[in-house]
């Protein structure tokens, strides 16, 4: 929708307020005493059978774009669709549950919210958050040079569809619910102490759209490897027998101008890079100059690695090699 909606002509005031024009995680508004504080919104329908799994991711990948511009949440508000005809009210207390919990994991309380009768379930949260420092990370500045880092592995999207399918075992199911359950906090929190240049979090647009907004809002290009990007267990096998979710399939269609692959890059390997996230990890920018550092601190608690590096401006915002 905001690519949609970025091309809307608004007025905007004059109080360095930014939304959706600029394609950031969040949107911020500067207030007469000069703090500011973001905001933002997602909901979606399952992906999970367990409802309170369901309501703990759900609310972890709402607060992950107040986690991907360093700032810091304060309160959320809940967003429910139900269908209370056909569903018992226990399935919504638990998702409702779920997302508590995730709220008390990130030290915030939940303020209220809405909720409308619907054929699908449906969940999600409003987060409105600050700066503490007052120096929000965009996904706009990042600079030639930069290495670039990601905290959690690829492929939610893929076996989440293989759970539709039947296809993924239990301790898959277990593997990706951990990982979108885990909160973005200590990557944000760490981050902001390394001074990083930006950051996003991979979520619905895959890592090649995130990344591929990074760099053409910091008028600048990437070259990442495909072998040093770790994937979830399973996700490789699923993608090469083509379970794989439609939106995995659009980001490519619609991003595929826009990469330079490697001859060497199979179909389905162009997929995982794709393949729409949820509650994904975050994708950071960081100085050559504490990038060792930096992925040396964020390991002792998380999966991260890095990916490749920012260069200078080319005819493709992104190569990928393998």
């Amino acid at each position: 929708m905001s690519q949609v909606l970025s091309s809307i002509n608004q007025q905007v005031n004059s109080n360095e307020s930014y939304g959706f024009d600029s394609m950031d995680d969040c949107c911020i508004y500067t207030l007469k005493s000069g703090k500011q504080i973001i905001q933002s919104v997602d909901f979606f329908t399952p992906i999970v059978d367990n409802p309170y799994d369901f309501g703990k991711i759900a609310a972890s990948n709402s607060l992950s774009d107040i986690y991907a511009m360093g700032g810091t949440p304060l309160f959320a508000l809940n967003i429910l669709a139900f269908p209370s005809d056909d569903l018992p009210n226990y399935v919504m207390e638990e998702i409702l549950k779920g997302g508590l919990a995730i709220a008390n994991e990130a030290q915030i309380p939940i303020l209220g919210g809405h909720s409308i009768k619907d054929k699908e379930p449906k969940y999600g949260m409003v987060v409105t958050g600050e700066s503490l420092n007052g120096d929000l990370i965009k996904n706009s500045t990042a600079e030639a040079g930069d290495q670039l880092i990601l905290t959690k592995p690829l492929g939610t999207g893929i076996i989440t569809t293989a759970i539709k399918k039947g296809k993924a075992s239990e301790a898959q199911l277990n593997e990706v619910v951990l990982v979108m359950t885990e909160l973005n906090l200590k990557a944000s929190k760490l981050m902001t102490d390394f001074k990083v240049n930006a950051c996003t979090d991979v979520t619905g647009y895959g890592l090649l759209g995130h990344l591929s907004e990074m760099c053409s809002a910091s008028n600048v290009s990437a070259s990442i490897n495909f072998d040093n990007i770790k994937f979830l267990n399973g996700a490789f096998e699923f993608a090469q027998k083509n379970i794989v979710p439609g939106g995995s399939k659009n980001n490519l269609d619609y991003i595929n101008e826009k990469i330079d692959f490697s001859d060497s890059i199979a179909d389905f390997q162009k997929l995982l890079l794709a393949d729409a996230q949820t509650s994904g990890g975050l994708l950071i920018s960081c100085p050559p100059d504490r990038a060792d550092e930096f992925l040396q601190v964020l390991s002792w608690d998380m999966n991260a690695f890095n990916i490749g590096c920012v260069s200078e401006k080319k005819d493709k915002l992104i190569e990928v090699l393998l």
